[in-house]
């Protein structure tokens, strides 16, 4: 019996033994090379993934609301697609200069939970004083040269980009000006319980150029 035993050890031993230092390296290469090429296929999932956020909503705004009850009675207020939320921010602003208490009213609404504090009423006031040419230029149509007249009807492009969306709830998109020669951007966030997507900041109200009706060397 022990003879047995000692003879299956020593088989065993032998088999163990058989495996050479080459064969080793060889195993571990094959799986080197299999782990590198899972990790590449990963990372062109996630580019692809990435490249797939990246486009250009083309948003047509039914109306310039006037008024909160206005705001809420438009189609885009479901606020379910955070393109139409950047578009309607941009229609809402153009009625500064009318009223802007009801204006601030109607920001409130598109914030959700976050309202305008007074720090961000005096920066929208202090951007479209005597300025309120510049929420026009977003739409398709207005240039410098028509004092930014827009096409009808009215349209606003929204972009996205690859790297707009860090998370499911928080996006930053870009709006074109007709006055400006790179995009401008709004931040957005997506509130899980109703699905709705609300703007949290907005950095779109910059200089611009000015109207041909106001530029001296015309």
């Amino acid at each position: 019996m022990k003879k047995k035993i000692i003879f299956a050890l020593s088989v065993m031993l032998l088999c163990a033994t058989s495996v050479s230092a080459q064969d080793i390296y060889s195993i571990r290469g094959k799986i080197n090379r299999a782990k590198w090429r899972a990790e590449s296929a990963a990372r062109t999932v996630d580019k692809i993934n990435s490249l797939a956020k990246a486009k250009t909503k083309t948003i047509k705004i039914s109306k310039l609301p006037k008024n909160l009850s206005e705001l809420q009675q438009m189609p885009e207020f479901e606020l379910k697609d955070e393109f139409e939320v950047a578009a309607l921010v941009v229609a809402v602003l153009c009625n500064y200069e009318s009223n802007p208490e009801e204006t601030f009213k109607m920001i409130d609404a598109l914030r959700g939970p976050d309202p305008l504090t007074n720090a961000g009423k005096f920066f929208i006031e202090e951007r479209l004083e005597n300025k309120q040419y510049k929420t026009f230029s977003f739409f398709q149509g207005a240039t410098p040269n028509n004092n930014y007249t827009p096409k009808e009807p009215l349209k606003i492009n929204v972009h996205a980009t690859q790297y707009s969306y860090p998370d499911k709830t928080h996006a930053t998109l870009y709006l074109k000006s007709g006055g400006a020669d790179t995009e401008r951007g709004i931040e957005l966030r997506k509130k899980p319980s109703t699905g709705q997507w609300f703007v949290v900041d907005f950095n779109f109200l910059s200089d611009i150029r000015i109207p041909v009706s106001q530029d001296d060397w015309n």
